[in-house]
């Protein structure tokens, strides 16, 4: 039986993608049919902007204001959950969702050779070839915050990272947790601390020369909130033309609970695509949860299940330059998602024992000082423990390997728009010839087998090269597509809703598999299997 089996399984059990809202009413599952007393944290969606009206009514159920979350016409607010039931009644109201904890999706596990990603996607000939570093771009970084890293600062001087907030009540902007340092070097680091006279070692980010907009929503221990995360996105949109934020990039997620039409993250970083800003969301860690029996399908973390989004894999380079023995991280999150049935991940890069810059102090560090890098890694001048580099791994790092690439895109030609970008990186990525591929984990001994289908590797492999080097003319959105489940024939087809898909004849994820108005015609290899 083919790994492909259980997603036919999968797309049986959960039935037929539906816009329909989900649970009784407009109150999520979760907050259905409660008679305590005791406060919860929610978050209300209207119909149309919130009044002061409307507060005053939520006040009357014994709620308490915390935030407004205009960009999705919503507020947080906390309620007795017993009164949710009769608040839901207010005709005004859209949908009522807990207000969700997030997570970092990047992991502390280092074992074998580390991994030079940044050139394994062509980040050096971006530099090279094309003369693009990411000046004057700003990427919005919503992470656990950003600490005055050397590899972030300019080359007169002053740092990168060009603003800074937190939105967690009582933490600074800066990173104890030490996520966000990480990904920072990934998105923007230039390695001035990894400099060699050959730059064989160099240790550096996609957009060397990028600004970063640090917005902090992660705590100490990595975690954060729904209303957190929506206030940061809001920020980046207010700020877009003070500090020219093209690109932003998400590396956590929490499990889907409800539709991304619903869901108050998703429709968050849906704003924000449609105010002209490229996001890029990680998949998520859970490849490897056969809880459902699916083999690690299914796993896709939210807001990486909107279909606007650019959501991304991991890859591993084994700790070579080369690509050709790279393969799928058996931790990367497979699609399609949860209810709706999104074809994710757009693409994959790499994010297995990924080096990026390090603060050195940071909670990571502290707890895993194993994962610090040795200098004779990244110079030839010594062979003592540095805090300058550490590594890392998990899709938190392959998404800012594509947020750089974004970044370069958008320096070459200011004018693209959010789907333009995506279509041509999907459309340039490496492709992948049908097959599978196995990794043992060091620590349990356990072995994970990958099939490399559309809803493992997406589109393929960045390639920036490539995207650099595309300059297709497209017009219309790039919503990744649907699956459907055919019962009738045991096939799964993807199609698209409306009639603005990008991709007409255009390959995407091989020469036989383009996005087309209506219907996907599935490569062989890909699906459209009998149930046997």
């Amino acid at each position: 039986m083919r790994i492909i089996l259980p997603i036919l399984l999968m797309l049986v059990m959960l039935g037929v993608p539906s816009i329909a809202q989900p649970g009784a009413g407009k109150l999520d599952a979760e907050l259905q049919h409660s008679t305590s007393n005791a406060a919860v944290d929610v978050i209300v969606q209207y119909r149309l902007q919130p009044t002061e009206s409307h507060h005053n009514r939520v006040l009357r159920h014994g709620g308490q204001f915390r935030r407004n979350l205009d960009i999705i016409r919503g507020v947080h607010y906390s309620i007795p959950a017993s009164q949710l039931e009769s608040l839901s009644q207010d005709p005004d109201i859209a949908f009522i969702s807990p207000d969700r904890p997030v997570f970092a999706t990047g992991n502390s596990v280092y074992t074998g050779n580390p991994d030079y990603g940044w050139k394994s996607v062509g980040a050096d000939l971006a530099s090279s070839v094309f003369g693009l570093d990411g000046s004057n771009v700003g990427i919005a970084l919503i992470d656990s915050g950003v600490d005055p890293l050397s590899d972030l600062q300019s080359t007169s001087g002053p740092s990168r990272v060009v603003y800074k907030d937190s939105l967690i009540p009582g933490l600074p902007a800066g990173d104890s947790y030490g996520h966000g340092n990480h990904v920072s070097g990934i998105l923007a680091g230039n390695g001035s601390m990894s400099s060699d006279p050959t730059s064989t070692y160099l240790v550096r980010g996609i957009a060397p020369n990028a600004n970063l907009i640090s917005f902090r929503v992660l705590d100490n221990n990595g975690a954060g909130t729904d209303s957190s995360v929506i206030a940061a996105i809001q920020e980046a949109i207010w700020l877009k033309r003070t500090y020219n934020i093209r690109v932003m990039n998400l590396s956590l997620g929490r499990p889907v609970t409800t539709s991304y039409q619903f869901d108050p993250l998703c429709q968050a970083v849906q704003q924000a695509w449609q105010a002209g800003i490229v996001v890029v969301v990680a998949a998520g860690n859970n490849g490897r949860n056969n809880s459902l029996g699916t083999n690690g399908y299914g796993t896709i973390t939210a807001p990486g299940n909107s279909p606007y989004v650019i959501t991304v894999g991991a890859m591993n380079t084994v700790g070579t330059l080369t690509t050709a023995d790279d393969k799928i991280a058996s931790y990367s999150s497979k699609g399609p998602t949860t209810i709706d049935h999104i074809a994710k991940p757009d693409l994959v890069a790499p994010g297995n024992r990924v080096l990026s810059a390090s603060q050195g102090t940071s909670w990571y560090e502290k707890t895993y000082p194993g994962n610090g890098v040795a200098m004779s890694v990244y110079t030839t001048n010594n062979t003592n423990a540095s805090p300058n580099y550490y590594v890392m791994s998990g899709t938190s790092f392959a998404a800012p390997m594509v947020s750089g690439a974004a970044a370069l895109m958008i320096q070459k030609d200011p004018s693209l728009t959010p789907d333009q970008v995506k279509a041509r990186l999907m459309k340039t990525a490496t492709k992948f010839a049908p097959g599978f591929s196995t990794a043992t984990d060091p620590i349990t001994g356990v072995s994970y087998t990958s099939e490399y289908d559309i809803f493992t590797i997406g589109a393929g492999y960045l390639n920036i090269p490539g995207a650099l080097s595309n300059n297709d003319s497209l017009s219309g959105t790039a919503l990744s597509p649907t699956a459907f489940f055919n019962t009738a024939s045991g096939s799964v087809y993807l199609g698209l809703s409306g009639t603005a898909a990008v991709w007409g004849s255009a390959a995407v994820w091989g020469s036989a598999a383009v996005w087309v108005q209506g219907r996907f015609g599935v490569q062989p290899q890909f699906g459209a299997r009998p149930l046997s």
